[in-house]
């Protein structure tokens, strides 16, 4: 949601969170974004040394030792390398904010890496796979188990643990998918590397074709990890959402108070980010400034459960099931484009309702215009609550609040010391002050403070404020309004 439109999400970049750096004018988010890519980048760049490193020195005593299962794995490590070069740009063109071209920002190139990544992998098992199975049928391999075979697969296992453990903690911290799937192509290459040392064993004592075997049993387990690397990857592209994450939202923003239901929830995840769009039912009662505030409240908490999430919520009014009876004549007057009615008084006499209120209709409005839809809300009333005995509506011409009046309080002083006199002559007030006459060609606005006894209740004050109203009305004919501030003595 932005901060001027109730529908848009509060920050065009997810990751932005609000404050500012007490040494520099740069937003807490933008910097914390900026230090996100920059670490993200740092572990990628450090994932293509490794690869470069590991696929080098397999590729050497792989084609010393004639071992297929070491040039497999050489052949996985300049896969991961491939990957790693992929994943380095993924995650360098994914932190790019939206631009014209890119609304939801560049979040799914992780994912097409990923896919890319998975096609990749499948290439090579089949390779291998068809390699073996050649082997296996036609005897053709002479395999040497040196000692250089189990020193790069032991060097391997040690460095596909540490890079994996590396990535996977930055592609949690950061939730990246492409990250991660380079994580999981190092520490799959540890399982593969232990594969290939067993059939390096079997080979040392005399057994060649565990070469072969061990060759297909790294890729199975390769295609093992494409299968759900390459289904995850096909759900990010496709939208799909995990349910939990689905319902973690829903009850974040449920939670909010002020939110009646969430509607038509939809959840976009985009590489690291998440985009949710929602619905949500707000009683008709609460004034635009609280609904406002109340959808800000529910974006705010969808991100307490994911932090990367940009949050577009919309509002639809609704009557709830305990709406008072004056809130509905309210709601159906304000429904017909008038302004809020007045002196609303509701009286329950046998069990009917009598409703009595005023209603003001714009300027200029003929008197057969103004009763047609004073009829059209007495009618609705009566639909609405079918108990109702009478409804009495007062017309009146609604006056803008600013309007050219001229002060004459210092010119007109026999018209305000009779006022003043007339109401001072009430037996309840002690005093008139503060009177202004404000007039608009030949009639006067006045507005006057009276000073009454404290002890009076506010019903008591009300009542004397009405009955000086009126008397100033019979005396003054040339009033158009009196508004009277009450003090207490």
């Amino acid at each position: 949601m932005a901060e001027d439109e109730a529908t848009v999400a509060l920050h065009p970049t997810p990751l932005y969170i609000a404050g500012t750096d007490m040494t520099t004018t740069r937003p807490h988010g933008l910097m914390n974004l900026e230090l996100a890519s920059r670490e993200k980048r740092a572990i990628a760049v450090s994932s293509v040394v490794a690869a470069v490193f590991l696929t080098t020195f397999k590729l050497v005593v792989g084609i010393e030792t004639d071992s297929l299962g070491i040039l497999s794995e050489a052949a996985h490590s300049g896969l991961d390398l491939m990957a790693a070069v992929i994943t380095l740009i993924a995650v360098t063109v994914a932190d790019r904010p939206p631009d014209e071209d890119h609304r939801y920002g560049h979040g799914k190139v992780e994912n097409i890496s990923a896919f890319v990544e998975t096609l990749l992998l499948v290439i090579t098992c089949v390779w291998i796979i068809w390699e073996a199975i050649d082997r296996l049928s036609t005897g053709k391999t002479q395999v040497e188990a040196t000692v250089w075979g189990f020193i790069v697969m032991g060097t391997s296992i040690i460095v596909d643990f540490s890079r994996s453990r590396a990535l996977y903690r930055i592609a949690r911290k950061h939730h990246s998918q492409a990250l991660e799937a380079d994580a999981l192509h190092f520490s799959s290459d540890i399982w593969s590397s232990l594969t290939v040392i067993a059939g390096l064993f079997f080979v040392s004592i005399g057994y060649r074709a565990f070469d072969s075997i061990a060759a297909m049993v790294v890729a199975l387990l390769v295609l093992f990890v494409s299968y759900r690397l390459g289904r995850r990857t096909i759900d990010a592209l496709m939208d799909r959402v995990p349910k939990d994450v689905a319902d973690q939202v829903r009850a974040a923003i449920t939670a909010v108070d002020g939110v009646e239901e969430v509607r038509n929830l939809r959840v976009r995840p985009s590489g690291a980010h998440l985009f949710v769009d929602t619905v949500v039912r707000i009683r008709r009662t609460v004034p635009f400034q609280q609904a406002h505030a109340i959808m800000d409240a529910a974006e705010r908490a969808v991100r307490t459960v994911h932090p990367n999430a940009d949050v577009t919520v919309h509002a639809e009014p609704f009557a709830s099931d305990d709406e008072s009876l004056v809130d509905k004549i309210r709601m159906i007057v304000v429904n017909k484009g008038l302004r809020a009615p007045h002196n609303l008084e509701v009286q329950l006499t046998d069990g009917r309702y009598f409703i009595d209120f005023d209603v003001e209709y714009q300027k200029g409005k003929s008197f057969a215009e103004a009763h047609a839809i004073a009829s059209e809300i007495e009618t609705e009333i009566q639909q609405d609550v079918p108990a109702v005995g009478k409804v009495t509506i007062h017309m009146e011409e609604y006056h803008p609040a600013e309007r050219a009046l001229t002060n004459v309080t210092d010119t007109e002083l026999r018209l305000s010391s009779d006022i003043q006199r007339v109401t001072e002559n009430h037996k309840d007030v002690f005093a008139c002050k503060d009177l202004t006459l404000l007039k608009e060609g030949r009639h006067y606005n006045a507005t006057l403070t009276c000073t009454i006894d404290r002890r009076k209740t506010l019903d008591e004050v009300h009542r004397i404020i009405s009955e000086i109203e009126t008397v100033l009305f019979q005396h003054f004919k040339q009033l158009r309004r009196i508004t009277i501030h009450a003090e207490p003595q």
